[in-house]
């Protein structure tokens, strides 16, 4: 009890000032939504819309650069704002260089985990970059891209559809954690349920599914 409510106070004294960040982050371990709203705060973004989720395993190289929507989700990723290349550049050739790009993120918008998104790039609203992909292009709205360097391989209009048929046929369609407004983890009785259904008989050994 004491040690949640230490957390808390630690938490809500971080989100205020700013300060002991490397402290909340090792004892409190702030999900997505908590480490959005210190960053929209804190993190020196240029904009941050409503919403947005992102993972403290997010790396930002150039937050002023940076400008995200609404209900924005990063999990794992990197968003690169310059070209590294450049300092070793300049030193070779001693000539004046630079390499820099903003980032512009639409509305409703996922990128996977360690997606790499590049300088100058703009994704629009209503996309998803798949896990792993480089996207060195901009992005159109209602896009899903995939792969290195990231093309389209199909449309979230059609994703969602998709996905609603095939929920609606699952064994717990109705479940209230399938609700469109619950964002939880899955309870025990739902993992039961998809256990129960995933691995209906323990395996022989040698035998593998």
């Amino acid at each position: 009890m004491k040690s949640k409510l230490l957390r808390r106070l630690l938490a809500r004294y971080v989100l205020a000032t700013g300060r002991l960040v490397g402290v909340y982050r090792r004892l409190c371990a702030p999900g997505g939504i908590e480490w959005a709203a210190f960053l929209k705060r804190h993190g020196g973004l240029h904009a941050m819309g409503e919403g947005c989720v992102i993972q403290t395993n997010v790396v930002i190289t150039d937050p002023p650069h940076v400008r995200l929507g609404d209900n924005v989700h990063l999990t794992g990723c990197t968003l690169f704002g310059h070209d590294g290349t450049v300092s070793m550049l300049k030193q070779m050739s001693g000539r004046r260089l630079d390499r820099v790009g903003r980032i512009d993120i639409g509305d409703n918008v996922f990128v996977g985990h360690q997606a790499i998104v590049m300088p100058g790039v703009a994704i629009g609203s209503n996309a998803i970059v798949g896990a792993g992909a480089v996207v060195t292009r901009n992005v159109p709205r209602n896009t899903i891209v995939a792969g290195n360097p990231a093309r389209p391989i199909g449309t979230v209009d059609s994703l969602l559809e998709r996905y609603t048929r095939d929920t609606a046929a699952l064994q717990w369609a109705d479940h209230p954690q399938l609700a469109a407004d619950y964002f939880g983890p899955a309870g025990a009785e739902l993992t039961a349920r998809r256990q129960a259904l995933f691995f209906p008989a323990p395996l022989i050994a040698g035998e593998c599914r």
